[in-house]
């Protein structure tokens, strides 16, 4: 197992939390209710799928990203993912207020999404960064779903595995891409927990109630050599379950979606009994091949 037991069981809960909360944020806009902030398409375009679209959109996201990180424009990827971030609280706050007939529920969708994002992203609270990721996702899923159909996220959860299974362990590329999240960004795009044994605990413990300035307390940590274990998982690992479920949903039924969350959930708990300690892998192939046999029973009962 890759994490121990505690870890292992608050990660499966907060995916199931969040696949929840997606299906429920799903359930809001497809029945009518029209995304906020200019998200909603035109109807020309709901008609046609956007898969390829939003593949090319996919690679173009990646190569900027890319070219912000060689010419060191931090201040830009914050405000970036700030945007985006108040965007996607505020969808996922709107579908909760707008069923309960709140009057300016975008607007106020926006205002308590404001604060969150500002601890999120240049506060690094840690309570509000996983807390925030259980509706970010839901949020974004809700602008792609009604951009693509069934054939589209089949491909492109294959075309995702297989960037995955090359980023992971061929390329190295997302153990970079994480690493440089979390100590040069300061923030991560995905869940993420620190946690150390016991005996590292008592050693915390111990120049905490040492050290009460913050910067002398970071400087002892490291010459303390403290060995912090990190157990994370992307966003991409979160909100593609949540937007395949979304779309059986959107094309069968709620009992539909429903199977696709579950087998995406077994999906990830097995690679996380089977991970060994230290090891990076690839979560997309894990859970493609979850929600591929998801589909195949969806069918044969629906």
């Amino acid at each position: 197992m890759k994490h121990n037991l505690k870890i292992t069981i608050l990660l499966m809960s907060m995916f199931l939390i969040t696949q929840i909360i997606g299906l429920y944020v799903v359930s809001v806009y497809v029945s009518g209710t029209q995304l906020p902030y200019g998200m909603e398409p035109p109807q020309e375009v709901k008609e046609k799928p956007q898969g390829m679209q939003i593949l090319i959109a996919f690679v173009l996201a990646i190569a900027l990203f890319l070219l912000l990180v060689k010419i060191n424009a931090e201040t830009f990827i914050r405000l970036w993912f700030f945007v985006v971030t108040v965007i996607a609280l505020g969808l996922a706050i709107n579908a909760f207020l707008s069923s309960f007939n709140i009057n300016y529920a975008s607007y106020l969708s926006l205002l308590i999404a404001l604060p969150l994002t500002y601890f999120k992203v240049f506060k690094r609270n840690l309570a509000v960064h996983n807390l925030t990721e259980l509706l970010i996702y839901p949020g974004i899923a809700a602008v792609f779903i009604p951009l693509l159909d069934v054939l589209w996220i089949i491909i492109i959860l294959l075309v995702i595995s297989l960037y995955d299974i090359w980023a992971v362990w061929h390329s190295q590329f997302m153990q970079k891409l994480a690493h440089y999240q979390i100590n040069n960004l300061k923030f991560f795009t995905g869940f993420f927990m620190p946690y150390a044994d016991k005996k590292q605990k008592e050693k915390i413990k111990m120049l905490k109630q040492k050290y009460t300035n913050q910067k002398e307390l970071e400087k002892q940590f490291k010459k303390a050599k403290i060995k912090i274990s990190l157990a994370i998982l992307g966003g991409g690992d979160i909100v593609f379950p949540i937007i395949t479920a979304g779309i059986f949903y959107k094309y069968y039924s709620l009992p539909a979606a429903l199977i696709i969350t579950a087998s995406a959930t077994i999906a990830l708990l097995y690679l996380f009994i089977m991970a060994r300690k230290g090891k990076f892998y690839p979560a997309m192939p894990f859970l493609t091949i979850g929600m591929y046999l998801g589909m195949m029973v969806s069918w044969l009962m629906f």
